[in-house]
């Protein structure tokens, strides 16, 4: 972080081209830079959630994308170091796993996918983190029971679905582009998800994982809502950011949230109040956050 012209200069990382973090991230820091324009936020391009949490931890990263699972280890210490360097922004837009297959495929649950090959997406991303904990609430290992194919990039998935080389693609998320390109091939598309047992078996085992509803319509050709788990994303920051600098991020979302909803619909959901909700415990969020958040009445 730099400041130069009186601007913060700060780097935000986001995921592999072609996915949701991106497609997040970009409008996120125009938004925010228009609102407050001492703020100077620049995505870069990172290898998704796993990544990010490991740079943001290490300093080399002001800002970095994470899903909900990924934060969820990293401050547990599950299966790798417990970080201790994360501090959330913001919440960015709750978000539930489930495949997506061309509207003619045979497949109609989750059963019917097993032996088949799936293009789980890129090999960094949270979603794969998710993908494991909703398989094994169900007795399944993404990588035994499926033809598992981890992708360098969530924008390759798609091609395969089109083209026959993938029965189907996880992933999740309202407006998440690879689901959009699938949705708008010349056979239109459908979802596979858990279904409500299905459901109770996967939180009875990891009960961190919270039931979500992807509104109908959020796809074309989807006209009813689709029930899975997952959890929220997060704009994380190393927690050594400045509190002045979490602050006017924190005021520059609250003041320029309907410009960011113009340019981006699932930021409808990336609220203060829904960051509050969201949070796995309030210590975590930024302490200039909670500043911010204070002064605007939202947190006593």
């Amino acid at each position: 972080m730099a400041q130069g012209e009186q601007k913060t200069r700060i780097v935000l990382g986001t995921a592999t081209p072609g996915g949701g973090f991106p497609a997040y991230g970009w409008p996120y820091a125009e938004a925010l830079n228009a609102t407050d324009p001492t703020l100077a936020i620049e995505p870069i391009n990172t290898k998704g959630s796993n990544e990010n949490v490991v740079s943001l931890d290490q300093g080399k990263l002001d800002l970095g994308l994470v899903t909900g699972e990924v934060t969820y280890e990293a401050i547990n210490g599950l299966g790798r170091p417990r970080a201790n360097n994360l501090r959330i922004i913001n919440a960015t837009y709750s978000q539930a796993g489930m495949f997506m297959v061309k509207a003619d495929s045979p497949c109609r649950g989750i059963s019917d996918l097993k032996g088949k090959s799936i293009a789980w997406g890129a090999a960094s991303s949270g979603f794969i983190v998710l993908a494991r904990y909703v398989m094994d609430g169900l007795g399944l290992d993404m990588k035994e029971d499926f033809e598992a194919h981890l992708l360098e990039k969530a924008g390759d998935g798609p091609p395969m679905v089109l083209d026959g080389r993938a029965a189907a693609m996880w992933g999740g998320g309202v407006g998440w582009p690879p689901f959009m390109a699938i949705a708008k091939g010349p056979a239109g598309a459908r979802f596979i998800a858990p279904s409500a047992e299905e459901i109770k078996r996967i939180q009875a085992k990891h009960a961190f994982l919270k039931q979500t509803t992807m509104p109908a319509g959020s796809y074309p050709g989807q006209t009813g809502p689709i029930n899975s788990v997952g959890s929220w994303p997060f704009v994380l920051a190393r927690a050594s950011l400045p509190d002045d600098v979490a602050y006017r991020l924190a005021k520059a979302l609250h003041k320029g949230h309907a410009a960011l909803c113009k340019k981006l619909d699932q930021a409808q959901e990336s609220t203060l109040e829904n960051t509050l909700a969201a949070a796995p415990r309030q210590d975590l969020i930024h302490t200039g956050v909670l500043r911010y958040m204070r002064e605007a009445g939202l947190l006593r």
